[in-house]
Parts: C-alpha cells; structure tokens; sequence
C-alpha cells in the first residue's frame, strides 16, 4: 500500500514575463496631433511559498510537477495599461527546506504558519511609449519589451519540526512510548521496522502545557552509509530541540548501543551532537530493581537517563519531567536557523538519499535529481 507521508518532491516552477508596452500615436479626425498614447504592459507573477499548518507532509504536491504565475498583458492604446499577472502560491507544511535542483544550493526555508517567502519574481511590463514622450521627442515610435520570466527546478524537502525527537534502533520501544503519552496511533508489531514513517504526537504536561514528540524510523549500524532505511528520514531529527535516546533495557550492552546510534548521527550530521540529549531505558517491565540499580552503574554519565515502561506506565512522569526542565533550559531553546555548515553537510548527502528513493523503483513515485550529473531539460513556453 503506497504511504501516504511524503517529504521530498521536485517541482518546476516559473514566474510569469512582463508585458510588452505599446507603441501607438493617436489620430483621430478631432485631434489629428495626438501624440503618443501607448500604455504600460503589467507585471507578471511571482511564485511564492507560504508555509501552512494544516499541511504536515508534500502529499498534496506529489503529481504537481509544475507551477506557473501568469504573464503579464500588454499595454494597449489610449494609455491602457496591460493586467497584472495573477500570482502563484505554493503551500507547504513548516519546515519545509528548498534547494536548488540544478546547483543543490539552499535557495530558501519556510517554518513558520503563513510565512511567505518570495521564490520567483515576475518580471516588470514595459513601458509605453507615452512615457518616452519629451519636448525634443513629441512623437515616439518605441516602445519597452517586458522582463523576462524566471524559471527554476526545486527541490522541496520537508523535516519535521518537533521539539522531541526519539532516536533508537527498530524495536527498541519507540512507537509504543508516543502511543502512550500522546493520542498517536503508529503501528506497533514484535518486528523490526515496524515503523516506516515518522509520527507527530502531543505530549500533554502539567497545568495545560504540552510539547511535540516525533518518532523516527529506527536507525540501525551502517544507516549513515544508506543500510537499512538509510538517511531518508533522519534529516527529521535536525529540527528537533531535544533527542531522547531509546535503548531497551534487554539490549546486551546499553553503553555501546547509546554510543552506535550517537556515532550514526555524527556520521549524518556532526551537529546533532550539540543538542541536548536524555537516555532512557525502555520495557523495564522486564527486569527487577536490583537489576535496574546495577544496570545504573554502567550507564554514560553524560547524559541524564531514566528508568520506563511504556506498557506500565513506570518512569513515565519522571521522564516528562526531565523532558520538560531541559526543553525549558535557556541553553536548549529551539532554533529554527539551518547553518553554512549544515547546508554544505546536505547537499553531501543528498545523493545518497536520491539513490535511496531511486532504489525503490515504483512508478509515479517522488521525483530525484542527481546534484552531480544532471541533465537540463528543454521545456517550450
């Protein structure tokens, strides 16, 4: 059954061209010296994107491969200025990062609900030639062409904004801690990669506060090298301001599994390791207190960690805590800024998720392109 979730179209987008201004002297039996009476042409439209909450993938962009603004009409006699071109408005959910197809360079990004961001400007009519009227010059015979269009192949690529991100190997408890703390319904089955799109849950805190917790695919040794789900959906733990780690307490070295999954990250991104991080230990319904205590000893000491059970509630409240102190803490506010040096990590990876989607092989599916070995395509306009 085709997902629903989309976070990664292309799309051809185009502003509209200017009109072309008038070139025309008036003459009539009345008035045979009327001069000139071209009229403006009108602008053509922008192409603007304008982020939308209502939206939280690209489905709603999938098969449209393109959008084009309107050109502007062209001036006409008796000084009659040409229409405005009607302007084209892309809606994407916020979040939404956008590159260059041709380049991979980061053109623009949109957090925020009803945020606009020009992407393409129309271009400007001509003027006509009644502008280009003088005392030396009574009677012109020219008028201005209108600005040429823009045209631009995008890459639109959605992560997800959240203010918790779960990070952890597939089965390690994920998808069953958000069903228990929000009203999310991931799927939840005894196999790996039970989840194979990422989940938005409310988190409900105290005093009628919440927070969003996202649940991330599972990461598996090698998912920075494209093994398993490989790079597709951990650029959705970039805009996440805190990341609980998930290790079960059944794992055979909980250290060392922490310390696999810290290692995948840096190797996606080395700036994942600035954020704050909480480890929690998962199904400890499993085990006793005794072995919950000795467990303690052996865990990092660089990162607080807590002790839970998604099935019996336990650590539960005590992790919401923890959560909530250091989602507050001033040094962890979320920051909604992409750096140099993350758009320059991006367009390195990128090719690695394209061949990713690409392996997939359906038909209709998202639309890729290659950063290193594009080919242009000639569109007739």
């Amino acid at each position: 059954m085709e997902s629903n979730f989309v976070d990664y179209v292309k799309i051809r987008c185009r502003s509209g061209k200017g009109g072309r201004g008038s070139m025309h002297l008036r003459h009539v039996k009345y008035n045979p010296n009327g001069g000139p009476d071209g009229g403006d042409g009108g602008n053509g439209g922008n192409v603007y994107l304008r982020g939308n909450r209502n939206f939280w993938t690209l489905l709603h962009l999938k098969y449209q491969r393109h959008v084009y603004a309107e050109h502007g009409g062209n001036g006409g006699r008796d000084k009659r200025h040409g229409t405005n071109g009607k302007h084209q408005y892309i809606d994407v959910p916020c979040g939404t990062v956008v590159y260059n197809a041709e380049t991979g360079a980061y053109v623009c990004d949109v957090t925020n609900d009803g945020q606009e961001v020009l992407l393409l400007k129309g271009g400007r009519g001509g003027l006509g030639n009644f502008q280009f009227r003088t005392a030396t010059n009574q009677a012109p015979r020219y008028a201005q062409p209108g600005e040429p269009l823009q045209e631009m192949t995008v890459i639109l690529e959605l992560k997800l904004l959240a203010d918790v991100g779960l990070v952890g190997l597939p089965n390690a408890g994920k998808s069953t801690l958000l069903s228990a703390v929000s009203s999310a319904k991931p799927k939840i089955a005894n196999y790996p990669f039970t989840t194979l799109e990422p989940s938005l849950g409310i988190v409900e805190y105290r005093d009628q506060q919440s927070f969003v917790m996202a649940d991330i695919p599972g990461i598996i040794e090698g998912a920075s090298e494209g093994k398993g789900l490989g790079l597709r959906f951990l650029r959705h733990i970039e805009r996440n301001s805190l990341l609980l780690f998930m290790v079960p307490a059944e794992a055979e070295d909980i250290g060392k599994e922490y310390r696999l999954l810290l290692d995948e990250l840096q190797h996606f991104n080395p700036e994942l390791l600035d954020k704050q991080r909480v480890l929690a230990i998962t199904k400890c319904d499993l085990i006793d207190k005794e072995l919950e205590e000795m467990l303690a000893d052996t865990l990092p000491d660089d990162v607080p960690h807590v002790f839970i059970s998604a099935i019996t509630g336990y650590g539960i409240n005590t992790l919401k805590d923890i959560l909530w102190e250091q989602l507050n803490a001033e040094s962890n506010k979320l920051k909604a800024i992409v750096s140099e040096d993350t758009l320059v990590h991006r367009n390195k990876t990128m090719p690695h998720l394209i061949q990713e989607m690409k392996d997939e092989g359906e038909e209709g599916e998202i639309i890729f392109v290659d950063m290193e070995d594009i080919e242009d395509e000639e569109e007739d306009f």
